[in-house]
């Protein structure tokens, strides 16, 4: 057992390095990468096939408060980050990240995976499809933003995601700045996750059947493994994003969306 334990830390350091270049690059927590990759990984550590999905999700939320929170750290030295966003949308995104964990336990888990993809994809066709034309749209009153931010933290606690495929083409498509958008992105996904774990924590305490060295769903090898590289490597993504033009970030981004929502489609 200590030796698949071991095998499963050292994998998750190497995932951990490309999460936090996509975190800091993208303004995502890199769930959409941590969560399938869990899926593999766990079940290969010898973790009960039933508990896998919902630790892949716990364990990624609660890597996406540490990625996402050291990505925003960076974008808000970099000026990137706009408060009065996140704040507007806050009280959303912490009561649909807390929904979210709890209707995981009821809506079948084979499902959510096509539910979200399909999301994925429309989000990625919107992206480009904004590329060819410009307007100028305010950002919706403070009902709405809540409203706006409690869909995006439902859906992002269900994928076990930061939400930065959410909120960074909800943010472009009412003309933020993209760097603004990834920026502010990162601190918004830090707190979705935040409230995302806290539900799977509580979800999990006093379940017996769950490996050692697990808080609740958060299965704690992985977590560290992860956190030990992103950590590290979000400062080089965020770095990257002041460097390069808005519309290859677009670009980038709306690819980005794309494979990954053609994957999940296909299983």
């Amino acid at each position: 057992m200590l030796e698949s334990t071991l095998w499963l830390f050292a994998m998750c350091l190497v995932l951990g390095s490309g999460v936090g270049l996509l975190a800091g690059l993208l303004g995502i927590g890199g769930g959409l990468v941590v969560v399938p990759a869990l899926v593999w990984l766990l079940p290969e550590a010898g973790i009960d096939g039933r508990l896998v999905m919902h630790i892949a999700l716990a364990t990624s939320l609660a890597s996406i408060v540490l990625t996402s929170g050291a990505s925003a750290r960076n974008h808000i030295k970099l000026g990137n980050v706009d408060f009065s966003i996140v704040k507007s949308m806050a009280p959303g995104v912490v009561l649909g990240g807390l929904g979210g964990s709890v209707i995981a336990e009821l809506v079948p888990t084979a499902l959510l995976p096509k539910i979200f993809s399909v999301i994925v994809l429309l989000l990625a066709v919107q992206m480009l499809v904004s590329m060819r034309i410009t307007r100028h749209r305010a950002l919706p009153g403070s009902v709405a933003c809540v409203c706006s931010g409690g869909m995006i933290g439902v859906v992002s606690s269900l994928a076990g995601i930061g939400g930065g495929s959410l909120t960074v083409p909800y943010l472009s498509w009412y003309g933020v700045e993209m760097r603004c958008a990834i920026g502010s992105a990162s601190l918004s996904g830090a707190i979705i996750a935040l409230s995302g774990m806290t539900g799977f924590i509580a979800a999990g305490v006093g379940d017996e059947t769950l490996p050692a060295m697990s808080i609740g769903y958060v299965y704690l090898p992985a977590l560290i493994g992860i956190v030990s590289t992103s950590m590290l490597t979000t400062r080089y993504g965020a770095a990257l994003v002041s460097r390069l033009p808005t519309m290859t970030l677009k670009k980038f981004f709306a690819v980005f969306l794309l494979f990954i929502g053609s994957k999940m489609f296909l299983g």
